[in-house]
């Protein structure tokens, strides 16, 4: 029996000790390895397994190093020359490609240079041909998850400056936050300001401008581009206005072509947004010389992701105001990556396209690999974007280019392996509010298609309000009189199922019953005598109604619905009228002997609550405009059952 105990006892142990050291290993972690000379490190990091995900192409991780001085590097392997003796903190962020598993966790490590025997510095990479300002990020943002952001800023000037620079994040479309900033790092003596005013002369440094781009659907897509730009006030006012979080950094004594390099460290809130299509945006605003007003300002977008995927596609038309987008332009955005072990010549993107877009409005907006579009009816031979429009798709290829591939030999960028497609359409003269979903097939020369995810199109709900006026018809009550005024909301032009409440304001008036009672009583000289009371009720009653239906539009012209109702008497007047006749019971109706009339009135508030079911019909203007309705209204309380028919109009 002791046998059997102990036995018992070290397989639940065994068992225990395997479960625990299971979970564990769900933690993955890299690190950071480096062999030095001196001042030049060799850098390569130690990485867990990649988790393939099944159908997907193959897993592969992503890096971006951040040195300590300022510089970085997104190669694998990167190789750092340091300028100066000293400590350096040293950091690695690796994403994990077409993997199942979480990114890996790292540590930053120090490193320690006390001799320079190498004067072949690595500087940082000019900017000048990004108008001397960029923003860039290691990811895609992943709720829940954290990712770098990078900003770099030059000195174009031909003199010293002192400048400022601004980080906008968070927008105010989105009622949650979707970022948080834990850190940020500086190495040029950067200082964070909290002001939110900025003094500037009147004059203007007219040095390196340039002029704005322009784009027509949303101002936060203006700035695709680094641009230049002369109101600093009007461009601050109108960042304030669309983003709720700023971080502010002055900057001293910038020399003439100088790059500088700011690290920030944002973790996506849980709360951010779950549309996996979803293009949300920072904000990057540049001021060269804090003495003038002149500015560069750049836009990092950003499409939200459930896994970090290159072959992707979003849209900015994730939250659109119906009342609104008739003319303005959707963008959507097409992003690719060669993960083969050679270059591609030929890429060739199949895409849907929603029947609620006018495909003659389409029109390219950016594309990388950069080339022209391919001329009609003639064979290209050199690079080009050819554009097909077919019924319910587009096909993008393009034709005689060199993009390569992630596992080629001797690529050490990965961003050199990626490229996209961005194009607009505006909506059909006649679209409905409805979402909509489309993605796209990439076929890389002759391989087998990559199906991205779904760019959704989402309209906001809005609000509808509708004046209605209207008349009661009670066909079980005496004399009844009612009419009503009152007020709807729901959302704006919904396309089929969609909630109402309403506000109903009614003057009714009518009778009760009359009721008849025969009495006798007396009887004189052989001659009896009776009574006869008559009773009468009249109301005048104000009502307040409060219904609360589901409504399905058939059609544009066509609309049902179904619901509750709730009716209390705001205010009721009630006058009792009675009259008592004496008679002779031989001759009732010709020998009145007496008559007396009594009138009695009463005032009440809030009483006689009733509730009942609706069912309603409408035939106009469905979704927005006038109709003509009729309902009936049948309530708990006997003899309140009633029709109605009423015009409304929603605006």
């Amino acid at each position: 029996m002791k046998y059997y105990l102990s036995f018992l006892c070290l397989l639940c142990s065994l068992l225990l000790f395997s479960q625990k050291k299971v979970k564990d290993t769900i933690t993955r972690r890299a690190a950071i390895n480096y062999i030095q000379n001196a001042n030049v490190l060799s850098y390569k990091p130690e990485t867990p397994p990649l988790i393939p995900i099944a159908g997907a192409p193959k897993p592969s991780f992503s890096y971006l190093w951040e040195f300590g001085d300022g510089a970085y590097s997104k190669q694998a392997e990167p190789k750092h020359t340091y300028k100066n003796k000293g400590t350096y903190t040293t950091r690695l962020t690796v994403t994990n490609n077409y993997d199942n598993g979480k990114p890996p966790a790292t540590r930053p490590k120090k490193v320690v240079i006390n001799e320079i025997t190498d004067k072949n510095f690595n500087e940082i990479a000019s900017v000048a041909d990004q108008n001397g300002f960029t923003l860039q990020k290691n990811c895609d943002p992943i709720p829940d998850q954290q990712m770098e952001v990078i900003l770099s800023y030059q000195n174009l000037e031909n003199y010293v400056a002192n400048g400022k620079i601004y980080l906008f994040y968070n927008e105010t479309q989105f009622k949650d936050n979707n970022f948080e900033l834990t850190d940020f790092r500086t190495y040029a003596g950067e200082r964070e300001v909290k002001e939110n005013t900025f003094a500037v002369s009147n004059d203007i440094n007219q040095s390196n401008l340039y002029l704005a781009s322009t784009n027509n659907y949303l101002p936060i897509n203006k700035y695709e581009n680094t641009t230049t730009e002369e109101d600093l006030d009007a461009t601050l006012a109108e960042a304030h206005k669309t983003f709720k979080n700023v971080s502010i950094l002055e900057f001293d004594d910038a020399n003439p072509q100088e790059t500088r390099n700011v690290f920030y460290t944002f973790k996506t809130t849980p709360e951010m947004l779950k549309d996996t299509s979803a293009t949300i945006t920072m904000r990057g605003i540049y001021v060269p010389n804090r003495s003038y007003k002149n500015h560069k300002i750049k836009n990092l977008e950003m499409e939200i992701v459930t896994s970090h995927d290159p072959n992707k596609m979003g849209s900015n038309g994730s939250f659109m105001n119906y009342r609104f987008v008739r003319y303005k332009r959707v963008n959507f955005k097409t992003r690719f990556q060669n993960n083969g072990e050679g270059p591609a010549r030929m890429i060739r993107l199949e895409t849907d396209i929603p029947d609620m877009f006018d495909k003659k409005t389409f029109q390219i907006e950016d594309m990388y690999p950069k080339c022209p579009i391919c001329p009609k009816d003639e064979i290209p031979t050199t690079s080009c974007l050819d554009t097909i429009i077919k019924q319910k798709q587009i096909f993008f290829t393009f034709k005689n280019i060199y993009l390569p591939g992630s596992e080629q030999k001797n690529v050490k960028e990965k961003d050199s392996t990626k490229g996209f497609v961005k194009y607009s359409m505006k909506f059909n003269k006649d679209f409905h509010k409805v979402n909509t979903k489309s993605r796209t097939a990439i076929i890389f020369d002759k391989n087998e298609p990559i199906i991205t995810n779904y760019a959704t199109t989402r309209f906001l709900p809005g609000i509808s309000i509708g004046a209605k006026a209207g008349y009661n018809y009670y066909p079980d009550l005496d004399k009844s009189r009612s009419y009503f005024v009152g007020a709807t909301i729901s959302p704006y032009k919904s396309y089929r199922f969609y909630w109402q409440a309403e506000l109903i304001n009614s003057k009714h008036d009518f009778n009760s019953e009359t009721t008849v009672s025969n009495s006798i009583i007396s009887s004189a000289n052989g001659v009896r005598q009776a009574t006869r009371t008559t009773s009468t009720t009249s109301y005048s009653n104000f009502n307040n109604e409060i219904p609360l239906l589901i409504r399905y539009n058939i059609n544009n012209y066509i609309g049902i619905g179904a619901g509750v109702q709730a009716n209390i008497n705001a205010s009721q007047k009630e006058e009792r009228y009675t009259k008592i006749e004496t008679f002779e019971t031989e001759k009732p109706d010709t020998n009145i002997i007496d008559t007396q009339e009594n009138s009695e009135n009463t005032s009440k508030t809030f009483t006689n609550f009733k509730s009942g079911l609706l069912f309603d019909l409408t035939v106009g203007a469905a979704r927005i405009g006038p109709s003509l309705g009729v309902r009936y209204v049948m309530n708990f309380k006997e003899n309140f059952n009633y029709f109605q028919v009423y015009g409304i109009w929603k605006f």
